[in-house]
């Protein structure tokens, strides 16, 4: 912003001089108030000539030993004079009468408050008693404006990184003590590093790979629109590649069939739900880039997952698997429950789990590294729970755990892609089939309490707002915006702070889900 404005008239007499510095302050301020986003003040002293040797005596023959123009948030212009050699109005502007002008920037260590330096090619002192020319001031106000928020961008970076290291090293330490203890487990022999090798697997290829398509993506234009109805904060975020799950679901997928020879009925059933919620993502993901971020319909995609979720229930019916069940239809619980069979309801359940598990990673999606990180702990606690009853679907848990951590090398603050809805869906409809395979339908919604969090504040923000304007004709909202995070984001806390809270909170799901599951086995 640079702009210019007309010079005020002020001083038309001697006793309008007699006020001193107060009366221009006051004159400075009115002005400044009604013209608040001007980021250039210029002042016509044109009018002063040296009749007026009673002003200038008293306004610069001060013993102040600075020259400083402050503004304060509180919109107050304190105006100081200098001690010095200037002995009028008239020595400070050019040799042709042009109006004096101040430009103010802002610093780091201003603490709000902001300088007004002159730009003039006479050298005046700045507030460190140095001599700088309007070359030199304009310099260094461009440079100022230049890094403003780098500093703290990158912090944030740093953080975001410490997630990441953090999320690394929780899950490689979990994976490998259950790959000691897994005999004790399973109570039977498996090969070393049963969970830890799919997993480093796919952390390897998916952060390699990403190197590849997060350019190619970004040619290709497959680029994010921001959401209207999003934070102002993620209005940068605009123009990110967006449907990263076209490259770190299929690597996960292949991953874990290719260490298991293709030869689980359970893992393929897996795989092919993945990919059917994949390809729903994949088209809402086109049709919002297409349209203006108008992707398929609500009722659309609900109907389309559930019909998924009942195909799920039919193939699980019709197939052979492994279980120690003799019924498909039960459902392990801690004791003193045990074992409970719920017949007919099971589709229904594995329905809902389907459309809840893919639309709570959807909702979650909505900061760097947030629905990434929690889907790679959520795949971890299952692992560790599906090991006693189907061993091929944990490498399928850990295969895909290491495929979100190895994109949060992508994803993490500041994102260079985003997973879209491909990826969201994908990983919803991945856990929910891990978890109607082998009945373990309470150790998921434990172990993805993120999820679950996320999608019952929407209910509540929706169903509170609708019930209040019905009723009292005025809706009210119980979060400042739903989903949780930007409700967190909105109260003033930093979007990698509010990551790495969630990995913290989600880690210790996984353990107690993990608990919870074994101990149901």
């Amino acid at each position: 912003m640079d702009y210019c404005c007309c010079s005020p008239t002020v001083m038309q007499s001697h006793a309008s001089c007699t006020t001193t510095s107060r009366n221009l302050n006051h004159v400075v301020h009115s002005f400044c108030r009604s013209n608040p986003l001007k980021s250039r003040v210029s002042f016509d002293f044109r009018c002063i000539n040296s009749r007026f040797s009673y002003f200038d005596r008293k306004l610069f023959e001060s013993r102040v030993r600075r020259h400083v123009f402050r503004f304060r948030r509180g919109g107050v212009l304190r105006v100081c004079a200098m001690d010095d050699d200037f002995s009028s109005l008239d020595d400070w502007g050019d040799n042709n009468n042009r109006p004096f002008e101040f430009m103010y920037s802002s610093s780091d260590d201003s603490d709000g408050e902001i300088m007004l330096q002159p730009i003039t090619d006479i050298d005046l002192p700045t507030p460190k008693e140095r001599m700088h020319t309007s070359e030199d001031s304009i310099t260094v106000t461009a440079h100022r404006l230049a890094t403003l928020g780098r500093t703290r961008t990158k912090r944030k970076t740093i953080y975001g990184i410490m997630n990441n290291v953090g999320l690394v090293v929780f899950s490689t330490f979990i994976l490998f003590l259950v790959d000691q203890c897994a005999w004790r487990i399973v109570r039977l022999p498996l090969a070393p590093f049963h969970l830890m090798r799919p997993f480093l697997i796919s952390v390897l290829l998916v952060s390699c790979v990403g190197y590849i398509c997060v350019p190619l993506f970004r040619i290709l234009k497959l680029r994010a629109i921001a959401r209207r109805e999003a934070p102002s904060q993620h209005s940068p975020k605009k123009g990110t590649p967006t449907m990263g799950g076209l490259y770190f679901i299929p690597i996960g997928l292949i991953v874990a069939q290719f260490v298991l020879n293709f030869a689980s009925a359970e893992v393929s059933g897996a795989v092919l739900s993945t990919i059917a919620f994949a390809a729903i993502g994949l088209l809402d993901d086109i049709l919002s880039i297409n349209n203006n971020n108008v992707g398929l319909p609500g009722w659309m995609r609900v109907l389309l997952e559930v019909a998924v979720g009942m195909w799920f229930s039919y193939w699980l019916y019709t197939t052979n698997i492994t279980t120690p069940y003799s019924m498909k239809r039960v459902v392990p619980l801690p004791a003193p429950l045990g074992l409970v069979s719920i017949g007919k309801f099971y589709p229904v359940l594995t329905s809902f789990c389907f459309v809840s598990m893919a639309n709570g990673i959807n909702l979650t999606d909505g900061l760097d590294g947030l629905a990434a990180g929690t889907a790679a702990l959520a795949f971890i606690g299952m692992s560790v729970v599906v090991l006693p009853i189907c061993s091929d679907l944990s490498v399928f848990g850990a295969s895909m755990a290491g495929a979100c951590v190895g994109f949060l090398f992508h994803n993490r603050y500041r994102a260079s892609i985003f997973m879209g809805d491909t990826g969201a869906l994908a990983l919803g409809g991945a856990l929910a089939a891990m978890a109607s395979c082998t009945g373990m339908f309470f150790p998921l919604f434990i172990s993805s309490g993120i999820f679950v969090l996320e999608a019952l504040s929407v209910i509540i923000q929706v169903s509170l707002f609708k019930a209040t304007k019905y009723f009292r004709r005025r809706g009210y909202r119980f979060f400042r915006m739903a989903p949780f995070h930007h409700h967190l984001e909105l109260c003033g806390i930093k979007e990698p702070v509010i990551v790495g809270a969630a990995y913290v909170v989600a880690s210790v799901l996984v353990i107690f889900a993990a608990y919870v599951g074994l101990t149901s086995a």
